[in-house]
């Protein structure tokens, strides 16, 4: 079988080739961590005109199945990088977490990031809201939130911003006013940067607001063309603002479009069936309801507390460890399988990433997603297998999970912050029956609101 997607390694310079219609050319820039690249992402083709590249990261728990421990420890690696290149400090946790990294050993919180550092850390939605969140686990001394898609309906969000390239691009933020009504450092915490763009408008949509001197934008890889790094430069200019960056990878980037990409993923649906078991189970006693609700009043479900959709601060952490562990020791007495997949949903990421780190052994990791991605059964791309499906608790949005081979897994949790009528889950049930998976559990962290 030829392969989809070739690399090809010359002086830090690679080349790959995606799907015979894309040829991408990268240069590395800085590596501080000596971190090997091929262990950070592969790469796949968008189905989105705006762009058609796909960086598919290996350490986030998106498209691809990760340890759990992987994907926090690449947050920390971030935080130690914040510390050591913005702050001049020495981060005395950075060996164990390169060894860790290394080594997929189990990992546990710590927050070194001493208490007089004190900022305000944004995840983006959906893709980083684990990254955020798991990079704020490491202060001691911060305040968290994540940035949204969802409309509430009774709520009013304190800043909006666009994302032009991506699926869906509006963000909502709705926080206590006090979060960002202050002087205080803004971090903001994204997968990886392109252009940079959403972190320019995040950044003019707070300043325009709640202007401050010094902000920090954090990804795992930065691939910002010099103009890109230019239009940095000019913000902080035209603002008299500060304005820093923290990746574990940067270089350039650069796209060639070969020819047309042939829509395969019809061709790649997998035709296979099944009957598995269907458990639901309930984690409202563990989490707390928040009283706000969608607008959507096909879901009248409340989002909870704990995913910092609604700030979050670094004392709240200690509580909201245990709950995890106490939920994690309930569903672990659950398990059934050897291999075991835990499955977020959009933006819901950070709980079913930490629940599943503390799942035993045979756990792996990832989250459903709003992106559209070709599918191709070749080795080495991004997007193995795929299928799409009404989300559950929005029926108007699609989503789409990747790369869970038929057969691969003994079972999988699904978790879903809000509860959902039952019949609202056939959808998804019914394309999951072709994965040839044993046990579904279905995972609420909510419970169903009467009218």
């Amino acid at each position: 079988m030829k392969n989809s997607q070739t690399l090809i390694l010359s002086k830090e310079k690679f080349t790959y080739n995606i799907l015979d219609s894309l040829k991408t050319e990268l240069e590395v820039g800085e590596n501080p961590y000596h971190l090997p690249i091929e262990e950070l992402f592969t790469m796949a083709a968008r189905i989105n005109k705006k762009r058609s590249f796909l960086f598919v990261s290996k350490v986030l728990g998106k498209h691809l199945p990760i340890n759990p421990n992987k994907g926090l420890l690449t947050a920390a690696l971030l935080a130690a990088r914040f510390l050591e290149s913005v702050k001049g400090l020495e981060c005395v946790e950075k060996e164990r977490l390169l060894s860790l990294f290394s080594t997929r050993e189990s990992f546990q919180r710590c927050s070194f990031i001493p208490k007089d550092v004190h900022p305000v850390i944004i995840g983006f939605a959906e893709t980083a809201t684990a990254l955020g969140h798991a990079f704020f686990d490491c202060f001691q001394a911060a305040e968290y939130f994540h940035t949204t898609r969802e409309e509430l309906l009774d709520g009013k969000p304190v800043i909006t911003f666009e994302e032009e390239h991506s699926h869906a691009t509006s963000h909502r933020c709705y926080i206590p006013l006090e979060i960002l009504d202050n002087e205080r450092e803004i971090i903001l915490v994204d997968d990886e940067m392109t252009t940079g763009k959403t972190a320019i408008n995040i950044i003019q949509s707070i300043h325009a607001k709640f202007p401050r001197r010094v902000y920090t934008v954090v990804s795992i890889l930065d691939w910002r063309s010099e103009e890109n790094q230019a239009e940095f430069s000019r913000l902080e200019e035209a603002l008299g603002i500060e304005i820093h960056v923290v990746s574990l990878l940067s270089g350039q980037v650069r796209v060639k479009q070969l020819k047309e990409i042939d829509n395969l993923t019809k061709r790649n649906e997998w035709n296979g069936s099944g009957e598995p078991t269907v458990e639901l189970l309930q984690l409202a006693d563990f989490f707390t309801a928040t009283p706000n609700a969608s607008i959507n009043s096909l879901n009248k479900s409340a989002f909870i507390e704990e995913t910092g959709r609604f700030g979050l601060r670094s004392h709240e952490n200690i509580a909201l460890d245990g709950k995890v562990s106490a939920a994690a020791s309930f569903l672990k007495q659950t398990r059934t399988g050897g291999k075991t997949l835990c499955l977020g949903t959009g933006e819901f990421m950070y709980l079913p990433m930490r629940l599943a780190a503390q799942m035993g052994i045979g756990v792996y990791y990832q989250s459903t997603t709003r992106s559209p991605i070709y599918v191709e059964n070749k080795e080495g791309y991004g997007a193995r297998f795929g299928v799409n499906f009404v989300n559950p608790e929005d029926q108007s949005v699609s989503h789409f999970v990747y790369n869970i081979p038929p057969g691969h897994y003994d079972e999988l949790f699904i978790f879903f912050e809000r509860q959902v009528e039952f019949e609202k889950l056939q959808p998804l049930l019914n394309k999951l029956r072709k994965l040839e998976i044993k046990a579904i559990k279905i995972v609420f962290f909510s419970e169903l609101r009467g009218e």
